[in-house]
């Protein structure tokens, strides 16, 4: 495990817990946070570099969860040294860099899998499979997210790559197309520069749209995803106690009893039972499984790609679309 700061302690856990799987390194650069990690992994090598770990022949796999600047050299690094390699979200901060990570993995038959973690959600996956199976409709019209909080403040990543690269993944597993059209706006109230408030917008050529709502200035915590569907739609709510995903009976039909015309249908509301698993440990398990049996992830390095592709398109418009000095307020 490399990066023991905010995240890297819940994959080492988790890792720690699978069977069959064993936590042989920790590794970080603050003393401090290895220094915390000592007495929760006792059986665990320490080392403040990772070409010690590296070095080790017996390990199979790395797990990176280290500044987002850091994850693609790194991610290259692991799989030239002949390691499976998890890295966190998102896989790169440019396509050049993601598809660098991605040409080492094909290049040596290695398993790379970016930590897209609401892609192994319970309710993400029957969302999921209430797309594929039709039974929001033979078509998807739109898809709208909102990732808000009043929460840490970033300088090194914006809005959009910090929020952004969770509801994006989400968006691409659910379409299985990747979008035609990116705008995006956003305001940086905080601190100059870093946009604390985004909000994007994605067409694809199925006629599918997408809007994204993100920002960490904002009094509601909310995690939520609607799919409108042509006959019925559904929400995603990871906040929700109970009920995380609902599906609405709710559309317009044709009434043949008037020409044609459309009437509104607001029918029951149905909540499936989901499993009561914490959504993590089903990532690390799929990684693990993954490199036992040599076998593509579900979030492989493509499929991080493609986000990046995505977040960069929508940082350019981002961009272009920005206050300039002595504009109207």
């Amino acid at each position: 495990m490399v990066g023991l700061g905010y995240w890297g302690p819940n994959l080492a856990r988790n890792f720690n817990a699978i069977p069959g799987c064993e936590l042989a390194w920790l590794c970080d650069a603050s003393g401090d946070a290895r220094a915390r990690m000592v007495g929760a992994f006792p059986g665990a090598r320490v080392t403040s570099e990772l070409d010690e770990v590296l070095a080790d022949d017996s390990l199979d796999a790395v797990a990176l969860a280290t500044p987002v600047s850091t994850h693609a050299s790194l991610a290259v690094q692991v799989l030239e040294a002949g390691k499976d390699c998890f890295v966190e979200k998102p896989l790169a901060q440019t396509v050049a860099d993601a598809e660098r990570a991605v040409a080492a993995a094909e290049a040596r038959g290695h398993v790379l899998m970016v930590g897209h973690l609401l892609e192994y959600h319970p309710g993400v996956q029957h969302l999921k499979q209430l797309v594929e199976s039709g039974e929001l409709g033979e078509q998807i019209y739109y898809i709208y997210g909102n990732r808000l909080n009043l929460g840490k403040l970033r300088a090194d990543e914006n809005a959009l790559w910090s929020l952004g690269a969770h509801d994006v993944s989400v968006v691409l597993y659910l379409a299985e197309e990747e979008p035609w059209e990116f705008v995006a706006h956003g305001e940086s109230y905080v601190q100059d520069g870093v946009e604390d408030v985004v909000f994007c917008f994605l067409r694809f050529p199925s006629g599918l749209s997408a809007h994204l709502h993100l920002s960490w200035l904002d009094p509601h915590k909310e995690r939520r995803f609607t799919v409108v569907g042509s006959r019925r739609m559904a929400t995603f709510d990871d906040m929700a106690l109970e009920g995380k995903l609902k599906v609405y009976d709710k559309g317009f039909d044709q009434d043949s009893t008037s020409y044609g015309e459309y009437i509104t249908r607001t029918g029951g509301i149905f909540s499936p039972q989901l499993p009561n698993v914490e959504p993590l440990r089903v990532e690390c398990e799929h990684f693990v499984e993954c490199v036992r049996h040599r076998a593509r992830p579900r979030s492989d390095g493509l499929s991080g790609l493609r986000v990046v592709r995505v977040l960069e398109e929508l940082q350019r418009s981002l961009d272009a679309s920005g206050r300039e000095v002595g504009s109207p307020k």
